[in-house]
């Protein structure tokens, strides 16, 4: 009787501490059943790392939680209201295809949010159908894994049902949900929200409730509400930083996009650079390049500016003065930024001390990148195997005499040339999600279904600085084209 018990039990083990925020927080809305749901992935080591057990998950009832057609014990499903900026236009949103089962409290005694995607409409859909379709949802989890494979604060997936239902889009699609698991789903939008639909009271209780959640270390602090706007400046300055260090392009980066907790989230028309170009851009509605590769770090000081807004009635009881710490904060911003970029830059090019030339060799390389189109992942990992030939840039003046000044600055440090070396292998990956390996697997599953070509991808980017054999033939461009790669926010 035990051992049943052992392979039945799921695991779960909720809290819902967002479920006794104020009412006008979120709306409680159970998930729609679906027809036929059948289990296409499940992401096992997370499951167990979350205290749940992998056997229970893939059985009838554990699809069923996934799938949302049963509420596991001590859920409590809802939809969080939310707010944003989109391109720039502020605008009311929420979960519209989005629930939050509960809080799973882990055997570490750690909280993760328990999202089901693509689970139905809520008072939020705005018109929308509440559900997706399985190509997007195969994408958020090959990408978010890949981000947590490269070492890059993210949401994470934990499974992805298909419904045996169809989406209606351009075209009929099938139907999917994700399970999405995350610190939290509290948003920079979620605080637009209260500041401009809720009272000064809703404001402090959501601060509070953040801080207790996220930054336990407050009591220190001689201003919480300061503390918390400096603390997610901080995080979101290393990674932006991270995110330039990969090539990653986000691709909608809406106030509603930026997390409190300093984690990725929302992976739509998301992309990763090939040939290094600032003005990359991906998604095929940001036309006028707002949310362009170089400009994610800009971005990403308006959105906090935004964040500190709703701040200032917190922040101090005379205005001017709240205006002035919170745009004190917000210059601290680049500053940030641009450290933690420097430091990850100096490790992709071997160097562990600081002299003030790095920040013109640095430049330097990105320019010759941008002007013959290197490869900006591959052109790093020739660099560290002492393969230059292998570059967009061999044969060239320019990138010959670089050459000479990155080892002479080299030659100007005690690390030895093995350490230099050992660096620059942890810290530039052998290999990203290429943009056409991404569409191969996802063409794969979607019209074939056959989910091997994707599970070989993302067992080759779970370990990314491995710098395998196998990883080799993933870290290959693709064929040239006329037509620039295009995403999509896959609805």
């Amino acid at each position: 009787m035990t051992e049943k018990k052992a392979i039945t039990e799921p695991g779960w083990n909720f809290d819902n501490s967002y479920a006794r925020l104020p009412k006008s927080f979120f709306a409680r809305q159970d998930p729609t059943p679906v027809r036929s749901p059948k289990l296409i992935i499940l992401n096992e080591r997370l499951a167990a790392s979350l205290g749940l057990n992998v056997q229970a998950l893939q059985s009838e009832e554990g699809i069923a939680v996934l799938a949302g057609n049963r509420i596991p014990e001590g859920a409590l499903p809802l939809a969080q209201a939310y707010a944003g900026h989109q391109f720039g236009h502020f605008t009311m949103l929420g979960d519209g295809r989005a629930l939050l089962l509960g809080e799973q409290i882990t055997p570490a005694g750690e909280r993760f949010d328990i999202q089901l995607k693509g689970s139905g409409r809520t008072p939020y859909s705005r018109g929308g159908d509440g559900r997706a379709a399985l190509g997007p949802m195969l994408r958020e989890y090959i990408i978010s894994e890949a981000m947590h494979g490269l070492g890059i604060p993210t949401t994470r997936s934990l499974a992805v049902v298909t419904t045996g239902e169809t989406v209606i889009r351009e075209t009929d699609l099938p139907g999917a949900i994700l399970t999405r698991v995350a610190a939290s789903h509290l948003r920079v939008g979620t605080f637009q929200y209260v500041s401009t639909w809720g009272s000064d009271e809703d404001l402090r209780i959501l601060v509070d409730y953040t801080l207790q959640r996220h930054f336990p270390d407050v009591d220190d602090a001689p201003n919480r509400y300061l503390f918390l706007l400096q603390e997610v400046i901080k995080r979101q300055a290393e990674l932006i930083a991270k995110w330039q260090l990969v090539g990653f392009v986000h691709g909608v980066m809406n106030t509603d996009n930026m997390a409190i907790s300093g984690e990725t989230i929302d992976y739509g028309p998301c992309a990763f650079m090939d040939a290094y170009d600032p003005a990359t851009v991906f998604s095929s509605i940001d036309i006028h390049g707002r949310y362009a590769y170089g400009n994610q770090p800009y971005i990403a000081a308006w959105n906090l500016a935004r964040f500190a807004e709703t701040l200032l009635p917190l922040l101090h009881d005379n205005e001017e003065q709240a205006i002035k710490l919170a745009e004190d904060a917000i210059s601290d911003f680049t500053g940030l930024y641009h450290r933690h970029w420097l430091a990850g830059m100096r490790a992709k090019l071997g160097i562990f001390n600081e002299e003030p030339e790095d920040v013109s060799l640095m430049k330097d390389l990105l320019d010759l990148m941008q002007k013959h189109r290197a490869d900006y992942t591959n052109t790093f990992r020739a660099l560290t195997f002492d393969k230059p030939e292998d570059t967009a840039l061999a044969g060239t003046t320019e990138f010959a005499e670089w050459q000479v000044r990155w080892q002479a600055r080299l030659g100007r440090q005690q690390e030895s040339k093995a350490a230099s070396h050992q660096l620059m292998r942890d810290s530039n990956p052998a290999l990203i999600p290429r943009n056409h390996r991404v569409e191969e697997a996802l063409e794969a599953a979607v019209k074939e279904r056959d989910y091997s070509v994707m599970e070989r991808l993302l067992d080759v980017l779970s370990s990314p600085y491995a710098h395998t054999p196998e990883q080799a033939e993933y870290s290959t461009l693709p064929a040239p084209s006329t037509r620039p790669y295009r995403t999509f926010c896959g609805t």
